[in-house]
């Protein structure tokens, strides 16, 4: 092995374990909780636009991924990966700190919309960055 590869590996996995628990607990979420906060107005359709909100999040996948794609590659993995991890924190924090419904009306869900597309953008971007960080440390012909 490389000099460094097991830690990229382990900060590979790891980073990508944590994020997508986050993803994988707003689609938990979205079906027992999100549709009732913050779509109250809807009655039948509070559940379908809260997996709509679900769906905006792997929309935004690809364009996290080539924005901190393009950052990596310009001022390191390093600084992208970490910019992955807080952008997905910040998302999170915020969807578990957002006001429903009752409380600010319309704005809740279009403030939910806009931190799932933080959201996606942090998922995809740290799951492409994780791997390219991953290829770097790979043995030559391994890969290939």
């Amino acid at each position: 092995m490389r000099p460094g590869a097991g830690r990229a590996l382990f900060a590979a996995v790891a980073g990508t374990l944590i994020e997508w628990y986050d993803y994988a607990l707003y689609g938990t979420a979205a079906g027992l909780i999100i549709g009732p906060l913050f779509f109250a107005g809807m009655d039948s359709g509070a559940s379908l636009a809260a997996f709509a909100t679900f769906a905006v999040g792997f929309v935004a996948r690809p364009l996290g991924g080539v924005l901190v794609g393009h950052l990596g590659d310009r001022y390191g993995r390093r600084p992208a990966m970490l910019l992955t991890v807080i952008l997905m924190g910040v998302a999170t924090v915020g969807i578990g700190l957002l006001p429903t419904y009752a409380a600010i009306g319309v704005a809740a869900p279009v403030f939910l919309v806009l931190l799932r597309l933080l959201q996606g953008m942090g998922a995809g971007a740290e799951l492409a960055g994780a791997m390219t960080l991953v290829a770097e440390f790979a043995r030559r012909g391994v890969v290939d």
